[in-house]
């Protein structure tokens, strides 16, 4: 994307800065500078903004600070007496003034394009009701690690701690603060200490009406503080992703199509992404579609578009788009190195290329990124089963769920449960899981083929033919070359499993039944 103004044009693919057609030289941090300032003009930007998205939370000195600031107001030919386009807001922060273009490339205006808008929240302070003032460090702890954390979402804006923070001790009407501080969310708790037990309640709020969209109580022991804190902390983070994005595409669906821009468009289709059903899947890959057609730098759409169409071919509703969907994660990535579902797309498509260890860095890198993200968790898990690793396994899927209990991800999450114990031969409690995948996605095929092969293990050998009809109902090709071909489990524990397939009586070809 390339933002001009002034004469000036930002190219934030090739980190250029051009004066007409002069190439400006800037130092990388003068440039990120810039670049985060132009990106973020809707807005005043803070001190902690810069720190935390320029210098990923390192200590910066005021002077550091000062410098990049004079130096990108040189590069852009601003002088800090007129700032006309880097404008200081006494005591708030640095703006960006200018009237901005989008050219898609170099030469070619487009003014009419959007720019995608985050939606913001802010983090106020917890309350201390513990009646002990040196617990006070302990709630505005907590909520200083939500601000740190949540800032590592991609998909929201987080208000920084010293505008959230000016409203410690007063009793506001949280729709006055929204508005004061031009966020569509806010997020607000209190902390109480009782002996060693300490309670934390959490109420997610929607900032224009006050109503709740998401509340939560964490009671826990007291012992190392900041341990404590950051369970806390990650628990909090991934239990309201998912509910900040439902309500999200709440929003957009009410929203005419004329205001739509590209956040709401991918917003409105995540409910439909969350299903993982064969229809709720296809309605998803084509509303991303058609978002990836409309902004096609938008890197959230991209990456988002590219897990749905692997996880849609891996689960067989999908087919011959496993390229395409590689080309749109890398794409993301070179547009946003930081977009966690860019990094686990690639990830997935290791995993079901049965490259454990390629998915597991992808994850890794995912989790680097947002340290509270849930599905890469999972995930990890997921190909840890696969590939018969299963204490580990199983280690990473029970983090997954006790970080969101209501994760999306969870009912998908079952399947793998039940396969890191089949691989462990414990049968029985693998027949337990696979049921329950069963129940909760009965059209997902990876439940249904273990179910298959770990009633077979036990011995259910009638329950096993039973089960097996209904996979052939639900995929009537299915053989174990299907299987060989189509299912990640890695070299170690694929024939163990085409074992139980095959006493279960799934033949080696559909039209070869012996």
């Amino acid at each position: 994307m390339i933002y001009a103004f002034e004469g000036m044009s930002l190219d934030t693919d090739r980190r250029e800065l051009f004066r007409g057609s002069e190439r400006i030289s800037v130092e990388p941090s003068v440039f990120d500078l810039i670049e985060y300032l132009v990106l973020n003009r809707d807005h005043v930007v803070t001190r902690d903004d810069l720190i935390e998205n320029i210098w990923h939370g390192r200590i910066v000195s005021e002077s550091t600070l000062t410098s990049r600031t004079t130096a990108a107001r040189h590069a852009l030919g601003d002088r800090g007496d007129e700032q006309q386009l880097i404008r200081t807001v006494p005591r708030k922060g640095l703006r960006f003034v200018a009237r901005v273009t989008i050219q898609h490339e170099r030469g070619s205006d487009d003014a009419s394009v959007p720019t995608p808008v985050k939606p913001a929240i802010a983090v106020l302070p917890f309350l201390n009701m513990s009646g002990d003032p040196e617990q006070e460090y302990f709630s505005d702890g907590i909520s200083e690690d939500l601000i740190m954390a949540l800032a590592r979402l991609r998909w929201f804006f987080v208000i920084a701690r010293n505008s959230s923070f000016a409203y410690k001790g007063q009793s506001v009407d949280v729709r006055q603060i929204g508005e004061a501080l031009d966020v569509n969310y806010l997020l607000e708790g209190s902390v109480r200490k009782s002996g060693d037990r300490i309670r934390i309640a959490c109420q997610l709020l929607d900032a224009a009406t006050g109503n709740h969209i998401w509340a939560e109580r964490y009671d826990r022991e007291l012992t190392d503080i900041f341990a404590l804190q950051d369970e806390i902390t990650a628990n909090v983070v991934a239990a309201i992703e998912p509910e900040l994005v439902a309500a999200e595409g709440r929003r957009a669906q009410r929203r005419v199509a004329a205001q739509l821009q590209a956040w709401d468009l991918v917003a409105r289709e995540l409910p439909h992404f969350w299903r993982f059903s064969p229809d709720a899947s296809a309605c998803a890959i084509a509303g991303l579609r058609r978002t990836h057609q409309a902004f096609p730098d938008y890197a959230p759409a991209m990456s988002l578009l590219s897990f749905a169409l692997l996880f849609s071919t891996y689960a067989g509703w999908e087919s011959g788009s496993r390229e395409e969907a590689l080309d749109l994660a890398r794409a993301a990535i070179e547009i946003d190195r930081r977009d966690p579902w860019a990094h686990m797309a690639v990830g997935f498509a290791a995993l079901t290329d049965r490259d454990t260890d390629e998915a597991l860095r992808s994850f890794g890198t995912a989790l680097s990124l947002n340290p509270n993200f849930a599905p890469a968790v999972g995930f990890s898990g997921f190909a840890m089963a696969l590939d018969g690793r299963s204490d580990e396994a199983l280690e990473w899927l029970d983090r997954a769920t006790r970080m969101n209990p209501r994760d999306p991800f969870s009912n998908i999450y079952l399947a793998p449960k039940g396969a890191a114990l089949y691989t462990a031969r414990h049968y029985d409690e693998a027949v337990t899981w696979a049921r329950e995948a069963v129940r909760m996605r009965p059209g997902y095929l990876g439940g249904h083929r273990l179910l298959c092969a770990a009633l077979a293990q036990t011995g259910r050998l009638d329950e096993a033919r039973e089960a097996l009809k209904e996979l052939l109902s639900l995929r009537p090709d299915a053989d174990l070359a299907w299987v060989r071909a189509s299912v990640p489990y890695t070299e170690r524990t694929m024939e163990h499993f085409i074992e139980g397939l095959r006493r279960a009586g799934l033949p080696e070809t559909a039209s070869n039944p012996d």
